[in-house]
């Protein structure tokens, strides 16, 4: 390990700026010398013991992080091999089937995967497949202040969303199912990685809740239903109150109280994408971001962005604010680019310290028994006047997708924060280039020889196909954390990053988590040509 990447680490680490908190961890650092970034790290686990079985989803072997962060006590010595293994640890690739045999679904294929920072990671993902109606949908959560929150609303939106888009009919079929004590229709195909985590110990809790959803949209008595949009917006503002009014209501069984005040008093964005046919609709709170590689007839690529950041630098989202508040109040929104000086999103589910009032978080924090132990802790920030501060009503963008549109990247900000867009979608499409031009040949002389085979093999190795990344969201990681100044990876680079302390990590990178779905252009030409 070289002596410049290792004292760059341990000097800024050195020089960082730690504020103990009551139950968080507040530091300043500043990898970057262009910008400063203020973190809020959580110092204990959220899950209490014995609550959830909350295995960390990427089991990494704790030898290759470290604890200290004495300089004789570092080596950041790992091995190729230990590398991947540590990348790749999270990888999830799905080549999508035709939806009815006939139509041909526009959705190729996806390919996802994550690496954690903080510890557990924080970030969440879900893809899942809509029986009930059609499309698919990709979904990526960014968690803070503890994984709780998104945890649940992995787990719970995608739900909310496709009941509803669900025609009325099929919603009567599902309630006399119920009511009848009779198998309910399945409403989504999920798409998991082995290690994704659920709350098994509340499922029946949040099916219940969703039921009282799904009858209040049987009681609008409405024939069309929503708009996708409208479906959209509904649904993460249904989840969002859903998770508010649970954490109010009175709870016999201490876990499931405990878990509905970690989710409600912690906080996650969410960028989701439903996909059918040429019809694409990302739906988008906080600062989660999705965009389009774009192929021009010349061969070049270009980024068409799908989403808006919400936060600080947003002037959208100031105006918005300051419209909502008292002018009073225009001075005190953002402080230090945050939220009431708080929170760097400016949207979000969850967070009800910045939702309820005042009286409201007394009165329930006051009837929790130990909230300390589940690290919540009653803050009112200065200037709290007019609340809610928070929404986590989504800004949703509709894109007809075309022949050019060749894949969408979601990404929680841990990636954005590296790479730019036109950065995201120059190494996707050089990494698909590099795949195409390296695929092994098929084809083999007859008779097949051992020196034909040797000779395969050799060029097989100089091509260095062994060590390419078959999942690109792993090579978009790979390049985030590990490339120099000039775009190029670093493996001295890379070793450091994957091996700071856990305590150390976040200062220099977040967790991240990233989805790449490929489009079947073929099948968006047909499209075009029957229509």
């Amino acid at each position: 390990m070289s002596r410049t990447v290792s004292s760059w680490i341990l000097s800024s680490a050195r020089n960082s700026v730690v504020l103990q908190g009551k139950g968080r961890l507040y530091s300043i650092c500043v990898p970057n010398r262009n910008k400063i970034k203020w973190k809020l790290l959580s110092k204990t686990h959220l899950y209490p013991a014995g609550s959830c079985i909350l295995n960390d989803p990427f089991p990494f072997k704790k030898a290759f992080r470290h604890t200290s962060t004495e300089e004789e006590h570092f080596s950041f010595q790992l091995s190729p091999s230990q590398i991947n293994e540590i990348l790749r640890a999270g990888e999830l690739s799905l080549k999508t089937l035709d939806l009815d045999g006939k139509n041909a679904n526009s959705v190729l294929r996806f390919e996802s995967n994550q690496l954690a920072s903080n510890s557990p990671i924080e970030d969440r993902r879900s893809a899942a497949t809509c029986l009930q109606t059609s499309g698919m949908m990709f979904g990526i959560f960014d968690g803070h202040a503890g994984a709780a929150c998104a945890q649940a609303v992995s787990e719970r939106l995608l739900h909310y969303i496709a009941v509803s888009l669900m025609s009325r009919q099929t919603l009567e079929e599902i309630e006399l199912a119920v009511e009848c004590m009779k198998p309910v229709l399945p409403i989504l195909q999920w798409h998991k990685h082995p290690n994704d985590v659920e709350y098994r110990e509340i499922t029946s809790r949040y099916f219940e809740n969703l039921r009282v959803y799904w009858q209040h949209l049987l009681d609008l008595d409405t024939e069309l239903g929503f708009s996708l949009e409208e479906a959209l917006i509904c649904a993460f503002k249904r989840l969002d109150s859903d998770i508010s009014l649970e954490v109010q209501a009175p709870q016999e069984n201490e876990l499931m109280r405990n878990i509905a005040l970690q989710v409600a008093f912690s906080g996650a964005t969410a960028c989701v994408a439903h996909i059918d046919g040429v019809h694409l609709h990302v739906a988008n709170t906080g600062d989660c971001r999705a965009i389009l590689g774009v192929q021009e007839e010349d061969g070049s690529w270009s980024t068409l962005p799908l989403t808006r950041d919400h936060n600080a630098f947003d002037e959208f989202e100031i105006r918005r604010l300051k419209r909502e508040h008292p002018r009073s109040e225009e001075k005190t929104l953002f402080v230090n680019d945050r939220l009431l000086g708080i929170l760097m999103p400016s949207r979000a589910f969850g967070d009800v310290q910045l939702k309820w009032s005042k009286e409201l978080q007394h009165s329930v924090l006051e009837n929790s028994c130990d909230v300390e132990a589940l690290n919540i802790y009653q803050y009112v920030p200065p200037n709290y006047y007019t609340p809610p501060y928070l929404t986590a009503e989504p800004e949703v963008t509709y894109h007809k997708l075309r022949s050019k549109d060749k894949f969408l990247v979601i990404a929680s900000d841990g990636l954005w924060e590296m790479l730019s867009n036109e950065k995201v979608v120059k190494l996707v499409a050089g990494h698909l280039t590099e795949l195409n031009v390296q695929k092994p040949q098929l084809a083999f002389e007859k008779p097949v020889n051992l020196g034909y085979m040797h000779s395969l093999l050799l060029q097989r190795k100089n091509r260095g196909t062994t060590s390419l990344d078959q999942n690109t969201a792993t090579h978009l990681i790979r390049h985030a954390i590990g490339s120099n100044e000039y775009g190029e990876v670093d493996p001295e680079k890379l070793a450091a990053m994957l091996t700071l302390p856990e305590d150390l990590a976040r200062m220099y990178r977040d967790d991240i988590t990233v989805t790449v779905v490929y489009f079947n252009s073929e099948s968006i030409e047909n499209y075009y040509g029957n229509n």
